[in-house]
């Protein structure tokens, strides 16, 4: 598979970019990885890149998003922070990867058993990782199930996985609230803003 040039990106919709996600997410799941030349992809790559996709997911070591979309260099913008949540620095990002750059979809991908989403759920408090912590917090607050207060921590993992993608939910909604630019961008098909989550028990992402 050859990287990514102008004219293909040039036939690429936001429809057909999530599709593209979507297959290299089975072949993932399958262990069927495409035939890549690295290598020649780098060279491929050097005076230029035209990726299809901007993707921001969590640091977790578990979840890179160019290998579990099966996607090789020059493919996707890769925006990673832990817990997958918005800021003006990362709207910048997208704002580059899709206006400048390019890209047709962005994706917001959260996943299962998130350390970020752990500690927000047992409102942790240490260093810098407070100031991160508190950025998760509105989606923890967000999910009002269970009521009991014994049950709503890291070690109810049916709660994690809520509030994770309640924290999705919530990164969708700041995109749209908070960068005119790919609201716009949206709004007139330019571009797809959609939210995912991967398994880790499974390597399977579901598109929300």
């Amino acid at each position: 598979m050859k990287a990514h040039t102008k004219e293909t990106q040039a036939t690429m919709s936001p429809k057909k970019a999530i599709q593209f996600l979507k297959e290299g997410n089975e072949r993932f799941q399958r262990n069927l990885k495409a035939n890549r030349n690295l290598l020649e992809q780098v060279n491929d790559t050097k005076d230029g890149q035209f990726p299809f996709a901007t993707i921001l997911s969590c640091i977790d070591s578990r979840v890179s998003a160019e290998l579990v979309f099966d996607q090789g260099l020059g493919d996707i913008f890769s925006v990673r922070i832990a817990g997958n949540f918005i800021n003006q620095d990362i709207l910048g990002s997208m704002e580059f990867g899709c206006k400048l750059a390019g890209t047709k979809a962005i994706v917001v991908l959260g996943h299962t058993s998130c350390g970020a989403v752990k500690g927000a759920c047992d409102h942790a408090r240490m260093g810098n990782l407070t100031s991160l912590i508190n950025k998760i917090e509105p989606a923890v607050y967000a999910v009002k199930e269970p009521k009991d207060e014994s049950l709503r921590n890291s070690q109810n993992l049916e709660f994690v996985d809520a509030v994770a993608m309640k924290n999705v939910e919530m990164a969708l909604e700041n995109i749209r609230n908070q960068s005119v630019i790919l609201k716009e961008m949206e709004e007139k098909g330019e571009i797809a803003i959609v939210g995912a989550m991967y398994d880790i028990s499974d390597g399977k992402v579901t598109f929300l």
